[in-house]
C-alpha cells in the first residue's frame, strides 16, 4: 500500500505551543461530543444482545431468528454507507450526523413494538440503513480537523468510547430489565428500547446546532488557531505526496480491498463479541440479567483503555501495521482458548472474554491510519466508506453463523473457532499487503 516518506520539521517554539494549544482546544470541543453520540449509536445498536436474554422467550423466537436480526443490521449498513458518507462531503457533517442520529433513535424506540420475526428483521435492517455513515463519516471529518500524526491518538480516544457504551449499557440494560420488567405491561426488553432510543433523538437535535463543518468556520477557534491548523493541515497534505482524489479509482485502488480484507476478519471477531458475549457470560455460568451486564462493563472497560494506549503507543512509534495487527493475534487467542473454557471454568472464561475484547477493539483505531496513506478528498469518503461498509457485512455473517452452529450443535465453541481463525487471518493480510513505514526523520510528537 505505497511507502511514504515524510519529514516533518519542528515548527518555532512559540508556534508549536499555539498549535498544540488549537489542537487541545479542538479536541476539548469536539471529541467529548463525538464520543456521547457514538456511545448513544453503540447502545442502540447492541443493546440486542441484552434483550435477547428475555425477549427470545417472550416472542419464541429462535437462536437462529436472533443471528439473523442481529446481522441484517448490517447489510442495510452495507447499502447506504457509501451514498451517506459522499453526501457528508457533499453538504458537510453537522447535517448528516444529525440525520443520522435522529433516525436510529427513532428506530431503536421502535423496537419495542416488534411481535414477529419480519417485524425484527425489518426494524434491524432500518436500523443498519439510518445509522449508515455515522462511523466512516467520523472518521472522515476527524481528518478535517487533524493531521496524520495525530490521528491514531484521536482515533483511538474517539472508538473507546465504544467501550464507554459498554460499560454503560451492560448495567443499564440488565438494570432496566430487571427493575421496569411488567411496568405499564411492558417487559423490561421493551423498556430498554424505549429508554436507550429516546436520548439519541434529543443528541440529533442538538447536533444541529452544536457541531462544526471545518476548522474556517469555527467560531470558537481565533483566528490565528484557525491559520495555524489550517496551515498544519495543509503541510501535512503536501508531506504525504500525491494520494487519489477521485472516487472511481479509488474504488477500483487494490490497496481498498486490501483493507477491506483486513477490516472485514476483524470485524467477525467484534461482532461476535458484541452480539454473543452477553450469551457466551450466560453459558459459563452467570445467569442474572444485572450481573451479566456488570460483567461485560468490566470487558469493555479493559478493551476502551487498549484502544487508548494502543492509539497512543502508535502516534508516538509511528508505526501502525503491527500495532493493528498484534492486537488482533492476541484478540484470535483469547477467542480461541474461550471455546475451550465455556463452560468448565466461569473465572477463566470472564478473563479470556475480556482479552478478547481488549485485543480486537485495540486493532481498530491504528487500522483506519493505513486508508489515510493513500486516499484523499472524495476518494477517502467513497474509500473509507466502502471499506467499512464491505468489511461490517462480516457483522451479518459472524452473528447469524454464531446463532445458527449454536442451535444445532448446542454450544459457542465451534463458532468461537471460526471466528478466532478469521481474527488470526487479520495479521496475516497484514503482514502481506501492508508494508512497513519507514519513519520521519524528524517527527514530531503531537499532542492532541
Amino acid at each position: 500500500m505505497g511507502r511514504t516518506d515524510r519529514t516533518t520539521l519542528a515548527p518555532p517554539s512559540l508556534e508549536r505551543q499555539q498549535l498544540d494549544a488549537a489542537y487541545r482546544r479542538i479536541t476539548w470541543r469536539l471529541l467529548p461530543f463525538l464520543m456521547t453520540l457514538w456511545i448513544l449509536s453503540w447502545i442502540d445498536r447492541v443493546n440486542i444482545g441484552f434483550a435477547k436474554l428475555q425477549m427470545l422467550a417472550d416472542l419464541r423466537f429462535s437462536e437462529t431468528i436472533y443471528g439473523i436480526g442481529a446481522g441484517i443490521f448490517f447489510l442495510g449498513y452495507f447499502l447506504c454507507e457509501v451514498p451517506s458518507n459522499l453526501l457528508l462531503e457533499h453538504i458537510g457533517a453537522r447535517r448528516t450526523i444529525a440525520r443520522i442520529t435522529f433516525l436510529w433513535g427513532a428506530c431503536c424506540v421502535a423496537m419495542m413494538f416488534v411481535t414477529t420475526p419480519a417485524g425484527f428483521y425489518v426494524l434491524r435492517f432500518l436500523l443498519g440503513v439510518f445509522e449508515a455513515g455515522f462511523y466512516p463519516g467520523v472518521i472522515l471529518f476527524l481528518t478535517y480537523w487533524y493531521p496524520t500524526e495525530r490521528r491514531a491518538r484521536v482515533f483511538g480516544l474517539f472508538m473507546s468510547a465504544s467501550a464507554l457504551a459498554g460499560v454503560i449499557g451492560g448495567p443499564l440494560a440488565g438494570a432496566i430489565m430487571t427493575g421496569l420488567d411488567g411496568v405499564n405491561g411492558w417487559a423490561g426488553w421493551q423498556w430498554v428500547f424505549l429508554i436507550e432510543g429516546i436520548p439519541s433523538i434529543l443528541a440529533g437535535l442538538v447536533t444541529l446546532v452544536y457541531l462544526t463543518d471545518r476548522p474556517a468556520k469555527a467560531g470558537w477557534l481565533t483566528p490565528v488557531q484557525k491559520a495555524l491548523v489550517e496551515t498544519d493541515l495543509a503541510r501535512d497534505a503536501a508531506a504525504l505526496g500525491p494520494r487519489e482524489h477521485r472516487i472511481l479509482a479509488s474504488l477500483k485502488d487494490a490497496r481498498v480491498w486490501q483493507c477491506i480484507a483486513i477490516f472485514f476478519c476483524i470485524v467477525t471477531a467484534n461482532s461476535a463479541l458484541t452480539f454473543f458475549g452477553p450469551s457466551v457470560v450466560r453459558e459459563a455460568g452467570f445467569t442474572d440479567p444485572l450481573t451479566i451486564g456488570w460483567i461485560m462493563s468490566g470487558a469493555y472497560l479493559c478493551g476502551g483503555a487498549g484502544m487508548i494506549f494502543n492509539g497512543l503507543h502508535s502516534d508516538r512509534s509511528g508505526e501502525s501495521r503491527l500495532h493493528c495487527g498484534a492486537p488482533a493475534l492476541v484478540g484470535a487467542a483469547a477467542i480461541l482458548l474461550l471455546g475451550f473454557l465455556v463452560p468448565v471454568s466461569p473465572g477463566l472464561s470472564v478473563v479470556a472474554l475480556t482479552v478478547a475484547i481488549v485485543g480486537t477493539m485495540s486493532a481498530i483505531p491504528v487500522f483506519w491510519q493505513i486508508p489515510g496513506r493513500f486516499l484523499a478528498g472524495s476518494a477517502a469518503a467513497a474509500g473509507i466508506a466502502l471499506i467499512n461498509s464491505v468489511a461490517n457485512l462480516a457483522g451479518f455473517g459472524a452473528p447469524a453463523a454464531m446463532g445458527y452452529l449454536r442451535e444445532h450443535t448446542g454450544s459457542v465453541a465451534t463458532g468461537l473457532w471460526i471466528v478466532a481463525a478469521f481474527e488470526a487471518a487479520a495479521l496475516v493480510l497484514i503482514l502481506a499487503f501492508v508494508p512497513p513505514r519507514a519513519p520521519a526523520p524528524e517527527r514530531r510528537v503531537a499532542a492532541a
